[in-house]
């Protein structure tokens, strides 16, 4: 909705209400959300099959702060593109976090980075999504998400030490915590929705051909800091299909590889690093992380 966008920050909300509606019967063009959400209806199609009277399916509600008025538009372009999308709540301008706990909520997806933050501090699993620079094909049949560690799926009290006191710090660390679970971080509710759609599969002999896959792509090293981070999944009852301790190397070629519908992590230059090799990205604005950037301290306005 760039061209939308621009209407409405440069003419304003009248404007804005009355282009949608002129061009009401032209679709929107598809977002960085769009293959993410489409492979969520991949995987719904195999659940009605092996459970045609099931009700756990993912459902796929469209949150915007948009009027009402813009609503065929919507409908129109959901309707084009073949998209199962039921519920809509349109906001009239204002914020549609505080919905987000009555529609049960295990991710939201925003362009928007205040909402996002917004969404994490009421306990709602977020992220914001980010354009990848080139396109990357993707798997059809099967959806894929890939999660970084710390500050994402747990929490970032790992990321503290490293950050404050360096990479030895955080290795004896890890070594005399090895048995303690980490805390939980954000994004932990929504690798459990997924794990307890992956379990329905698995009970109709499935594995093998499961419709979901989950990654973990993460700077730790493994033989230094990796046994920690996988007790803990184990701790939680989850299950993570695949496991990649980076030990500090880049990112983007392995998840290039991957090739997942979305990655989580809450560093941009990890983002920055994904998307521009075609990986869709979603920044997590979570824990220690958000004051650094390529390992350097961000300069903070003083307060007056």
């Amino acid at each position: 909705m760039k061209a939308e966008r621009l209407v409405y920050e440069t003419e304003g909300v009248e404007s804005y209400v009355a282009y949608q509606v002129e061009h009401e019967n032209e679709p929107l063009k598809p977002g960085p959300a769009f293959p993410f959400v489409k492979a969520l209806m991949t995987v719904n199609s195999r659940l009605r099959e092996l459970y045609p009277d099931g009700e756990e399916l993912f459902d796929i509600v469209l949150m915007t702060n948009n009027h009402a008025q813009v609503g065929v538009r919507l409908i129109n372009s959901i309707n084009h593109y073949d998209l199962t999308i039921e519920r809509f709540c349109m906001t009239g301008g204002k914020s549609p976090i505080g919905y987000l706990k009555a529609y049960m909520t295990n991710l939201y997806l925003s362009k928007d980075a205040e909402k996002v933050t917004e969404a994490i501090d009421e306990g709602i699993a977020a992220a914001t999504m980010f354009m990848r620079d080139t396109e990357n094909d993707l798997c059809d049949n099967q959806l894929r998400v890939a999660f970084d560690g710390d500050a994402v799926l747990f929490s970032d009290e790992s990321e503290i030490i490293v950050k404050q006191s360096g990479l030895d710090s955080f290795f004896e660390h890890e070594k005399k915590f090895e048995n303690k679970p980490l805390a939980q971080g954000p994004l932990k509710c929504f690798l459990e929705a997924l794990g307890k759609l992956q379990r329905k599969f698995y009970a109709k002999n499935e594995r093998l051909d499961c419709p979901i896959r989950t990654f973990l792509v993460t700077a730790r090293s493994a033989a230094s800091s990796g046994a920690r981070v996988l007790k803990t999944l184990r701790s939680w009852g989850l299950e993570i299909d695949e496991a990649l301790f980076l030990a500090g190397a880049p990112k983007g070629p392995l998840l290039q590889k991957i090739k997942p519908h979305i990655y989580f992590d809450d560093e941009m230059f990890h983002i920055e690093g994904a998307k521009e090799l075609g990986t869709i990205s979603a920044h997590v604005p979570y824990g220690i992380g958000q004051k650094y950037h390529k390992g350097k301290l961000i300069e903070q306005p003083k307060k007056e």
